[in-house]
């Protein structure tokens, strides 16, 4: 992730600031500080975990204060990002952590991700619309329809058999087709396979590095950084969606690098807080009703960005700008709380809430219209002139001189609403669809594609002694999930019970991404009157990052309560070296049925451990 402005920073010093002097500070400074300084995190990794680190600032310690008595300003960075936080990058094996264990991690993804990625050499699943509408996107500036039964001449590097002139009715926004387009153009054109998902494989390598930063910063500490992204380059799920040209992958991307910006949004407005509260406190004013304002958060403007990015791709993305937005309004509350402002509440939504709402929702819907661009500009665009066809003219008050842009504005939202009518009430049969309630366990993964051949036949060896089979499935780790199950209980209790902050976003990147589709899912759409949705799977890619960093989250408090304890601490970390050992294990395993490797049908068979998965 980026790195802070050192100009515009605070100066930090690490936790060994003596912290034993007496304090006359304003007690309005100190109240609370226990609420949100962040429980410690190791800095190595498994199973080299040691307690060599400088003894931390505890949570409930006086405040350090300067020779005239005054809090520093070091102390309340302390409390309100953690003493751990405060030491990260300190010590050189940290900082190996840091960059060398994110280079090995992103390099596994890459491998993953990119290997034989051309296989296999059809269109899978919903490729069939998303590559296809791509490249007209590529070609024409527009999603073009195609003749009946395209698929067989465009596998075979036919591409340009689209209908120009007549454009395809499409479902969802353009900016994850865009996406693919892209990669296909840098690719070279759309003949071979490996150009259709270039772009997926790419997002998710950048994904993995994400993860690691993010992770990084969340628990402070450069190895469970390194142990979110492993988990992440291995999970099954996060490696079909980069090895395949569907749209997920982009909202799941998107979706992240909103979080991360709020993230570092956060700390940089608790650093610019502490700041300038210890300069009225410097000053002789101390703090009393109402905190200091903390100015434009540019992070958080491009968080809100990204969400309008998200929106682009899918509109479920809309559950994340819910939570999200909660979310970063939590967090400011509780800062302002934490440093003893008495209307934290009130001020809060004064100078976080009202400012944070005025400019994110209007930033996430330019940014989100801005993603139909290329459907604006071209009138071959589906439905471009609705409104001049039907006769919806501009109401009398509109200046005349920008009728174009209300008939285009309006066809667009007639766009919408066809749209809306279209996801709400998709109820079709399929093989692989999947109540969400089971989604958590990956119940009933979604197979994008399935081929059986005898010796001889396609990639089955004619000397083989049995038939083989070839497989795309869409299924996590199985040991990622069951543990990420448990992990999301673990992570609620200890975050209620402990009050960290740390399980929060985990805990709602979940909730946003898996509990709304219970919605549209029996028995509650009938009870709420509406009609039972077909749904998948695999839209589960969109929070595996926050699965995993939940079940990091349980590894850091599990590290946290061993933190006096070492031997504990030590069982701890190699405990969680041998999971992971055993995770990428199984990963490797399943990883032909991932990827469609011919394997013998006895050893694809020997891998459906739960019946449902056929």
């Amino acid at each position: 992730m980026p790195q802070h402005d050192a100009n515009r920073d605070p100066q930090v010093v690490p936790a060994e600031t003596p912290t034993d002097a007496a304090s006359d500070a304003p007690a309005e400074v100190v109240l609370d500080v226990a609420a949100d300084a962040a429980p410690d995190v190791p800095d190595a990794a498994p199973p080299d975990v040691t307690d060599d680190a400088a003894p931390d600032v505890t949570a409930d310690a006086a405040p350090a204060v300067a020779g005239d008595g005054r809090p520093t300003r070091e102390r309340l960075l302390t409390q309100l990002l953690g003493a751990r936080r405060m030491r990260l990058g300190v010590t050189g094996r940290d900082r190996l952590w840091g960059w060398a264990g994110t280079v090995a991690v992103v390099l596994v993804a890459a491998f993953a991700r990119l290997w034989e990625l051309g296989r296999p050499a059809v269109l899978v699943f919903d490729e069939t619309y998303y590559v296809k509408e791509g490249w007209s996107l590529a070609s024409l500036g527009y999603e073009a329809a195609w003749p009946e039964d395209p698929n067989a001449a465009f596998e075979a590097g036919d591409v340009s058999s689209y209908l120009t002139g007549q454009a395809e009715y499409v479902v969802h926004p353009p900016i994850g087709k865009w996406m693919i387009a892209l990669g296909m153009r840098l690719a070279g054109g759309a003949t071979e396979p490996w150009q259709w998902r270039v772009a997926s494989a790419v997002i998710g390598v950048l994904a993995v590095l994400l993860l690691v930063r993010i992770a990084r910063r969340l628990f402070a500490s450069s190895a469970l950084g390194v142990l979110a992204g492993l988990l992440f380059a291995v999970d099954g799920e996060a490696i079909v969606h980069s090895r395949t040209g569907l749209l997920d992958q982009f909202l799941m991307f998107w979706v992240l690098v909103a979080f991360g910006c709020l993230l570092m949004d956060r700390e940089w407005g608790r650093r610019r807080l502490a700041e300038r509260v210890a300069h009225l406190v410097d000053a002789g004013s101390g703090v009393g009703l109402y905190g200091p304002r903390i100015g434009f958060r540019w992070w958080r403007f491009a968080a809100a960005v990204s969400l309008g990015l998200a929106c682009g791709v899918k509109w479920s993305a809309l559950w994340f700008v819910v939570a999200f937005g909660l979310l970063t309004v939590f967090w400011d509350l509780w800062a302002r709380r934490t440093l003893g402002i008495r209307r934290w509440w009130e001020d809060g939504v004064l100078a976080d809430v009202v400012p944070t709402t005025l400019i994110m929702l209007p930033t996430i819907v330019l940014a989100y219209v801005a993603t139909w661009t290329g459907w604006f500009v071209n009138r071959m665009s589906y439905m471009r002139d609705w409104a001049a066809v039907n006769g919806h003219d501009a109401p009398g008050w509109w200046p005349g001189w920008a009728d174009g842009a209300w008939q285009s504005g309006r066809s667009l939202w007639q766009y919408h609403r066809q749209m809306w009518d279209f996801h709400t009430s998709l109820d079709s049969e399929h093989n692989y669809a999947a109540h969400p309630l089971g989604w958590i366990v990956q119940s009933r993964p979604t197979s994008f594609f399935w081929e059986r051949f005898s010796p001889g036949q396609g990639p089955c060896p004619a000397d083989a002694t049995h038939d083989c089979a070839t497989a795309v499935t869409s299924l996590g780790n199985p040991i990622i999930w069951w543990l990420g199950a448990v992990a999301l209980l673990v992570s609620l209790v200890l975050g209620i019970m402990l009050r960290d902050w740390r399980a929060s976003g985990p805990l709602v990147g979940v909730a946003a991404g898996w509990l709304p589709w219970f919605l549209y899912s029996w028995p509650v759409a009938e009870f709420l009157g509406g009609v039972s949705r077909t749904i998948f799977t695999f839209y589960t890619i969109v929070f595996v990052p926050f699965l995993i960093l939940a079940i990091v989250h349980v590894v850091a408090s599990l590290l946290d309560l061993t933190d006096d304890d070492p031997p504990a601490r030590r069982a701890v970390g190699w405990v969680t070296g041998a999971v992971a050992a055993v995770i990428v294990g199984v990963s490797v395993l399943f990883y032909p049925i991932w990827t469609a490797m011919p394997v013998p049908y006895d050893y694809w068979h020997s891998l459906m451990w739960l019946p449902s998965w056929i």
